[in-house]
């Protein structure tokens, strides 16, 4: 009765933060089942991290036309079909006995990231709100996807630590379900009234958008974002591992993270509502290479490690909220899915060669001091390239399609 009586952008909010908060907890949980799957199926970490490759490729390759599907025939249908695939997803996991099924298992688990996770999440919170309150309210929501890892992280641990890595997969299988709820609430904001906009078709926006040097440096420097972010969530347990620390840092680490980052998520949102984007943007890229870099450059300690994920939890999924929030207000809500689908491909191009990329360095050398170097090389150049070159488009090029 209490819950009938909510407003309805409330329950869409809800719907939303939950939904992403087991999706991408789930996700970035994954690289916690490195050690006991690669010992227990006997394959290599890169046979593992492909698996993890297979899945940002179908997220990436499926988030522009899930996007597309979504913004034409409507959020709730292509959310819904995407809380089945996850649960398809664990189930095949479930079923692995070598790396091929993993690998199954991460495409189909990537597809339904399309469907569950940041993009279609934050286009319907966008669309719940008036734009005054837009940028506020997509940190919150971001903000509360953290909860996801702060949560799952530990849990995952706690249960491999104890049993065989199939009842952790189990864990995941009952999580993939509850999605299932939170996804139908969520699209609710299919029947709301939307603000108005400028009035375009799907071709005149997706036409304008690849023309935009604004969202063209936007989207060539989330490629970072996806690089650094599953480099350290699929390798991170394993680099600690060989480092001779104990197996639940690695879980307490992605836990603080996902902690912290209810806060950093929060205040990006905020900063969003009063300081260009793109500005907010290339300082977060920046921030985070030189907090990898004095990670790394010393062998980690409990105490450093902690330090270092309450400093990555306050730029961590900070930069969803102000992408969003920018895309939001370069093109407005009406195709703001597929607009999000375009610019989430460079991303997980990125998010491929931070896991397996990270996989395969770590295979041919013994460590991942290549991998960290690469990476904190390009989120510097991307971070510089953000501010220098992501602003206000020059006089005499075509603006883009503004929100109303």
């Amino acid at each position: 009765m209490g819950t009938a009586r909510l407003p309805k952008p409330v329950m869409i909010l809800t719907g939303a933060a939950v939904m992403m908060s087991i999706g991408m907890g789930m996700r970035q949980s994954l690289g916690l089942f490195l050690p006991p799957v690669t010992h227990d199926l006997a394959i290599k970490a890169a046979d593992f991290t492909f698996a993890i490759a297979v899945q940002n490729i179908a997220w990436g390759l499926s988030q522009a036309p899930v996007g597309a599907i979504a913004d034409k025939w409507g959020l709730r249908p292509a959310m819904l079909a995407g809380g089945v695939i996850y649960v398809i997803g664990m189930l095949v996991m479930l079923s692995a006995g070598g790396a091929a099924t993993l690998a199954v298992s991460g495409g189909l688990i990537g597809i339904a990231l399309s469907c569950t996770a940041s993009s279609l999440a934050m286009t319907a919170s966008a669309r719940a709100v008036s734009p005054e309150r837009r940028s506020m309210i997509l940190g919150a929501v971001g903000a509360c996807s953290s909860v996801g890892t702060l949560v799952i992280a530990p849990s995952t641990q706690f249960l491999l630590a104890r049993w065989d890595w199939h009842v952790g997969a189990a864990f995941f299988l009952v999580l993939a379900v509850a999605m299932l709820p939170a996804a139908y609430l969520a699209g609710g904001v299919d029947r709301m009234p939307r603000h108005t906009e400028k009035r375009a078709t799907m071709r005149e926006v997706v036409g304008d958008a690849v023309r935009n040097r604004r969202y063209l440096v936007m989207s060539g420097a989330y490629f970072v974002c996806g690089l650094q972010l599953i480099f350290l969530t699929t390798h991170l347990p394993n680099y600690l591992a060989i480092c001779g620390q104990d197996p639940m840092l690695s879980a307490t680490a992605l836990a603080t993270i996902g902690g912290v980052n209810i806060f950093g998520s929060w205040f990006a949102g905020w900063l969003g509502g009063r300081y260009p984007k793109y500005i907010l943007l290339g300082l977060l890229y920046l921030c985070r290479s030189a907090v990898l870099t004095m990670f790394f450059l010393v062998p980690p300690t409990p105490t450093s490690t902690i330090v270092f994920a309450a400093a990555m939890g306050m730029l961590w999924l900070g930069v969803i909220p102000l992408v969003s929030g920018y895309v939001a207000e370069l093109f407005g809500t009406r195709y703001m899915a597929t607009i999000l689908g375009m610019s989430f491909v460079v991303h997980q191009m990125g998010s491929v060669i931070g896991a397996w990329g990270g996989g395969l360095i770590f295979d041919a050398f013994g460590s991942y001091d290549l991998a960290w170097h690469i990476g904190v090389i390009v989120g510097v150049t991307a971070g510089a390239a953000q501010i220098v070159f992501g602003g206000p488009a020059r006089p005499g090029l075509r603006p883009a399609l503004a929100a109303g």
